[in-house]
């Protein structure tokens, strides 16, 4: 089964955003989504003006709350980041939870959801627990890709899904009596105070085209990247980012700024959980596939490791894959004499169960690497814990 017939449409925007698509029509297209983004762009700065007056309310909930987020769409690397600063206010003694939307888990139909609104069920319903710290107690589908992920890696930490995160906030504290929280992707919720703005720019794209949405993969202007305490330049390799630094230092002068890098640890089966060293992928014939906002990473760091690339597959962000998709994949990667099918870990809690496992399915697991303001990370997480 190929791409969807939203994947498709998501695709073609992409490819016009981006300049990949030439000729009148997309030169038309991009005209009137540059009209559009203005007007985006205006109401997100109404909307930040009035927090700032005080006319919309911030919610307090007596705890620390990080934010942890980016102003593009996509792409930052940002769940392995959420991870680390988890870990590190749990070996501090904190009792953490991450609080996410849930991007595109499974939702109730659109008119249970509106009846749901209109009778004040939503606001009364429990958020989701994905893990209550102990046990994983929800699958990707009905979590998502991320919170699923963070719940399976993180022990001791809770992991809650709703679009309301004051309610998750607050189910956090009353029943699972956590005393820190960290919003995943938490820079543009603003009706829950922060303590702490962690803000991450991608080393590779940091700014997209430099257009906010739908012209570009701007959330909001790049001068509110003032907001952040904390800017994490991610993907860094520690070389030639003096310019960026500068730029963020000139739009941000008092955050403390670090660099980190994305660094691939190890290979996983999917469904054995098997691990192999890096170095398995070695002169071997491997198939890739993906469906993640910036694959180009992921594919380039398994070439780099000696991987010959004989098969690849991209689909669109988030893609759920179907049983048949992934016989299918199994079929040409024989085919073409793959000895082996890699993905990232993102899409590993996607794929199905199946029976067949002709050809072994591994994931790349990443973890990051701080390259510089080591001392001025730790003494974030040190200011978070009072100590």
């Amino acid at each position: 089964m190929g791409l969807n017939r939203k994947e498709k449409l998501e695709r073609y925007f992409l490819s016009v955003i981006n300049g990949q698509r030439q000729g009148r029509g997309a030169d038309c297209l991009r005209a009137v989504l540059k009209h559009l983004a203005r007007i985006y762009e205006a109401v997100v700065a109404c909307r930040h003006f009035l927090f700032d007056k005080g006319i919309f309310r911030h919610h307090t909930l007596g705890c620390q709350v990080i934010s942890i987020g980016n102003l593009t769409v996509g792409g930052t690397g940002k769940t392995p980041v959420v991870e680390v600063f988890a870990r590190a206010l749990q070996k501090e003694g904190r009792t953490v939870a991450v609080l996410s939307r849930g991007y595109k888990k499974v939702e109730h139909s659109f008119w249970k959801r509106l009846a749901d609104q209109l009778t004040g069920r939503e606001r009364r319903r429990a958020p989701r627990v994905v893990s209550d710290g102990n046990e994983l107690l929800l699958d990707s589908a009905m979590s998502g890709d991320e919170p699923y992920m963070l719940a399976a890696n993180l022990r001791n930490v809770a992991v809650l899904v709703d679009k309301d995160r004051v309610k998750s906030g607050r189910y956090a504290i009353d029943k699972l009596h956590c005393d820190t929280l960290i919003l995943d992707d938490g820079f543009q919720y603003r009706s829950l105070k922060h303590r702490m703005e962690i803000v991450l720019v991608d080393c590779t794209n940091p700014f997209g085209n430099g257009y906010c949405l739908p012209r570009g993969l701007l959330r909001e202007s790049i001068g509110n990247i003032r907001r952040a305490n904390f800017i994490f330049i991610t993907k860094s390799t520690g070389k030639d980012t003096d310019a960026l630094k500068a730029r963020l230092r000139a739009l941000n002068p008092t955050a403390e700024i670090s660099e980190c890098a994305h660094r691939p640890k190890y290979l996983q089966n999917v469904y054995t959980g098997e691990r192999r060293a890096l170095d398995f992928l070695n002169g071997r014939a491997v198939a890739l596939i993906s469906g993640i906002a910036s694959p180009e990473g992921f594919e380039s760091e398994i070439i780099r490791r000696g991987g010959i690339l004989v098969y690849l597959k991209r689909y669109a962000d988030h893609h759920r894959y179907t049983q048949q998709e992934i016989i299918d994949l199994i079929n040409k990667s024989k085919k073409q004499q793959a000895s082996v099918i890699l993905t990232t870990e993102k899409d590993a809690v996607r794929f199905p169960k199946i029976e067949r496992q002709d050809v072994p399915v591994y994931f790349l697991r990443v973890e990051i690497e701080l390259l510089s303001g080591v001392e001025d990370f730790y003494a974030c997480i040190s200011r978070i814990c009072f100590r």
